[in-house]
């Protein structure tokens, strides 16, 4: 006898409402309230939904939500940040685990789970697969992101089909939409994406892309699927819930960080992005206070909460930090695909770490704009650094130097007080031009036998290059940039090839700290 499951269509909704309805739905299944359900959804504002482990400020351009009137809102389960707009589609699967077909992980969960819609979209003849962790492509383009949480023994997973896609609008919504662009070796936001639209050349109406869901559905999950609405339980539960997945606790969710002295570190691995935020108790050298927040997926869905209550008041020392780590992911079965307990413990670290800049003379809020590269960076506060490597996007835009080495020192702009700087101290400044000669300088400052280097880059280059600066197995410290970088204005592969035509601004005060440190340091092994 075939299964018949609930076809819920909720219509055009707020991201409020929608995100409580997503936990409603979830707890009510889990509790025989709510029948097995298939649910699609749309958004009306437009929305920007952030994953349940991360940090709204880090995530969204708020000033320019507020100004579009975009809502902004936090999703129950994980991931990254995605934009809603008013002709995407979203689909839900809120079902007891019972009901489903026994799967050996979580890779073979989201496969079966996004089997029906894969098998709507070749109905429409379009060449659509399932690409691990968490995607559904047509051509090797992303057509629709997915992701799931669980609920006692019910599961939500849920995905957005991409129909008539505003791709400007999401990139100046989105704080770092692109830092994943590295890994699917895609030179555009458009190469890695798609819609409906731009595959098919006309935007399907929207009671035929349900009635071909719903075709989807049924067969490859083999229900009936039978239109329905919300229940008088379900409507009940929503007046209650709405307030707060209106409030700031919800959208929030205590993310940020009040303590201003923190330290902070960010990575990225194939399961995402991580970045750690910590309050440390240097008096007592304790983690007062630890969020852990990215774009990763997190099973169960409150694990990372719950390992970052176990850290709390935990000692700062490595050993007993990895122990804690290790003994937490074991006891209770924590599975982040992609990420390892060693990649958290490797973070936290590299946190703790930079409380060695502040004892060198740093403040806090320099060491946050700073990031190492290899192990060895701790040579160069020694004083062994002899080259600054400065981006040519911080020159003026008239200079005649903006794309050649050399500075003329002018004062148009930040670049030339570096070159000054770097050459009273012996260094040797150099300016960068784009990524392939960042590589030879960092080839030649390696098989010349120099120490290391000072850079100056943003940090969504960081995170995306990272791996390649590693590789070149060169010591250096990078500092962060000030005002609109290449990331943010979507200009990056410009950027790549040296054509990047704004101006930016060096932190020439970080700067000057961390030169300062490197003098005395010269000073006093000079006298030793």
């Amino acid at each position: 006898m075939t299964a018949i499951w609930r076809y819920l269509d909720t219509g055009y909704r707020t991201a409020a409402e929608n995100m409580a309805l997503d936990r409603i739905l979830l707890e009510s299944r889990d509790e025989g309230r709510s029948p097995n359900t298939i649910r699609l959804l749309r958004f009306r504002p437009p929305a920007v939904l952030v994953g349940y482990h991360q940090d709204v400020l880090h995530e969204v351009r708020m000033e320019y939500a507020a100004q579009e009137g975009i809502h902004i809102n936090r999703r129950i389960t994980g991931g990254g940040a995605i934009y809603f707009d008013e002709t995407s589609v979203g689909w839900e699967v809120i079902a007891n685990q019972d009901d489903l077909p026994k799967y050996r992980n979580i890779q073979e969960l989201f496969r079966y789970m996004c089997s029906g819609v894969i098998s709507a979209l070749r109905e429409l003849g379009l060449n659509a697969s399932f690409r691990p962790k968490n995607d559904i492509e047509i051509d090797k383009r992303k057509i629709s992101g997915t992701g799931g949480t669980c609920y006692g023994n019910s599961i939500l997973f849920q995905g957005t089909l991409l129909v008539d896609f505003d791709v400007e609008t999401m990139i100046k919504a989105l704080r770092i939409p692109t830092i994943k662009l590295k890994d699917k070796e895609l030179k555009s936001v458009k190469d890695r994406i798609t819609c409906l639209k731009w595959e098919l050349g006309y935007t399907p109406d929207y009671p035929f892309l349900k009635k071909l869901l719903k075709r989807g559905f049924e067969k490859a999950f083999k229900i009936e699927l039978r239109e329905g609405s919300l229940n008088a339980f379900e409507n009940e539960k929503l007046k209650k819930a709405l307030p707060y997945f209106h409030s700031s606790k919800w959208i929030y969710l205590d993310r940020r960080m009040s303590d201003p002295l923190m330290l902070q570190s960010i990575t990225k691995k194939p399961g995402g992005v991580i970045r750690v935020s910590m309050a440390v108790d240097e008096e007592s050298n304790i983690i007062k206070n630890i969020l852990i927040t990215g774009d990763f997926f997190a099973f169960p869905s409150r694990a990372i909460y719950d390992l970052e209550s176990r850290l709390k008041y935990a000692k700062c020392d490595l050993e007993e930090i990895r122990r804690e780590v290790y003994s937490f992911f074991s006891e209770n079965n924590v599975e982040i695909p992609g990420i390892t307990p060693d990649d958290i413990v490797d973070l936290i670290k590299e946190a703790l770490d930079k409380r060695l800049l502040i004892e060198a003379g740093l403040n806090r809020n320099d060491v946050n704009d700073i990031y190492f590269v290899t192990d060895k960076w701790r040579e160069l506060i020694e004083g062994e650094c002899d080259y600054l490597l400065l981006p040519y996007c911080a020159k003026f835009i008239e200079c005649e130097y903006r794309k050649l080495e050399g500075c003329i020192k002018c004062g148009g702009c930040s670049v030339g007080v570096a070159y000054e700087w770097a050459e009273t101290m012996g260094m040797k400044p150099i300016t960068i031009q784009n990524f392939e000669h960042l590589m030879e300088v960092l080839k030649y400052i390696r098989e010349s036998g120099g120490k290391g280097y000072i850079g100056c880059c943003c940090e969504a280059f960081y995170q995306k290059h990272r791996d390649d600066l590693e590789e070149m197995d060169t010591p250096g410290i990078l500092i962060d940039i000030d005002d609109l970088t290449c990331y943010e204005l979507g200009k990056q592969v410009e950027a790549y090839h040296g054509n990047f035509e704004v101006q930016t601004n060096l932190k020439l005060d970080t700067l000057e700290r961390l030169l300062k440190i490197l003098r005395v340091q010269r000073i006093r092994c000079k006298n030793e």
